[in-house]
């Protein structure tokens, strides 16, 4: 098959180029170049693969989106390029819509002009469901959204017009709501909380930083492993009628509860790593999100096998023997070590 993924330069799109090309397909990947350049650690491993296609351009460009699309007809599009942290949406709302909107309706506008028998994946977050109150088992496909940010409104905003051109022209549309998940591998930018916990005890045990400066870590998350979402992707796409389905671990625990747990796999008190800051607070916060993962289960027979502490113990593993090979070869910063599992 011909496989179109945005934002192939990104945790989820990488992982899905690498399963794409083992799979036997050809993968076109869209990259969007930058000022100071983009950096290809994430596909390091298949960088000269002769089935990985790069296309450069911008994806909130309609003629460049509408020309791809009309030019290569892919069997599947997975919309996974996005302006993903909540944070930043906050200070920038209009990129923020642009980017995770705009985009996704150009894409969508593309397909059914110029490719409609192209099957169409549109990657939600549990954002969207932001202040709606949690039922006992976790949030479902039906429990109703109620966005607290930005990027939560922008998501639900292209939830919402992917099921639309799904029931509006019969196309094979389909959403992920995907809880938080984080490569096992490195791949999660640093910026993110729990990358950020990994990384920074790891480089506190080696005596590279001497504390983690981090806003509220009351927020309750459930957390997975992104290679397993990535399946869980693949799966939904591959189902025999489009659908959308919630995609979680149905466990999670506070960034508290995350940090500590990092903290003692390195032998470190929390109390030492943790010093509160005022900048990486949010001008509102969802504090509860637990996913209900049963849907995706029943139907197309995915389970998450890890679950936030084998998931965060990998994540500090590689980011401790990462940072002690930089330490023995600092010429080599740059390389990725590990490709998916």
């Amino acid at each position: 098959m011909k496989i179109l993924g945005t934002g192939i330069l990104g945790q989820d799109c990488s992982i899905l180029a690498e399963k794409c090309l083992d799979a036997g397909h050809e993968f076109y990947g869209i990259y969007r170049r930058i000022s100071s350049g983009n950096s290809k650690t994430n596909i390091e491993p298949i960088l000269h693969h002769p089935r990985l296609h790069l296309i450069e351009g911008d994806i909130t460009d309609s003629g460049f989106i509408m020309s791809t699309i009309a030019d290569l007809r892919p069997d599947m599009l997975f919309s996974l390029a996005a302006q993903s942290h909540v944070h930043y949406s906050f200070s920038n709302p209009i990129e923020t819509f642009d980017v995770n909107t705009m985009a996704v309706i150009h894409q969508l506008e593309a397909i059914r002009k110029y490719s409609p028998d192209t099957r169409f994946y549109f990657s939600g977050t549990s954002e969207m469901y932001g202040t709606s109150p949690c039922p006992a088992g976790g949030f479902t496909e039906s429990t109703p959204f109620s966005p607290r940010s930005p990027y939560g409104c922008s998501k639900l905003a292209s939830f919402s017009i992917t099921k639309n051109y799904r029931e509006a022209y019969n196309l094979f549309a389909c959403s992920g709501i995907l809880f938080n998940h984080s490569s096992t591998n490195g791949r999660r930018g640093l910026d993110f909380m729990t990358r950020k916990i990994t990384h920074t005890v790891a480089e506190i045990k080696l005596g590279l930083a001497d504390n983690m400066k981090a806003g509220n870590l009351e927020s309750f998350r459930d957390e997975g492993a992104a290679e397993e979402y990535v399946d869980a992707m693949i799966k939904i796409l591959g189902h025999t009628s489009p659908n959308d389905f919630v995609v979680s671990t149905g466990r999670g625990a506070t960034m508290r509860q995350m940090l500590a747990h990092v903290c003692e796999i390195a032998n470190l008190d929390i109390h030492d790593v943790y010093q509160p800051d005022e900048k990486f607070m949010r001008p509102s916060d969802v504090q509860y999100l637990l996913g209900n993962p049963e849907h995706i289960r029943s139907e197309l027979g995915w389970q998450a096998s890890m679950d936030w502490k084998s998931v965060l113990k990998e994540m500090y593993e590689f980011d401790l023997n990462m940072l002690k090979f930089r330490l023995d070869r600092p010429s080599d910063h740059n390389l990725n070590m590990n490709p998916i599992k």
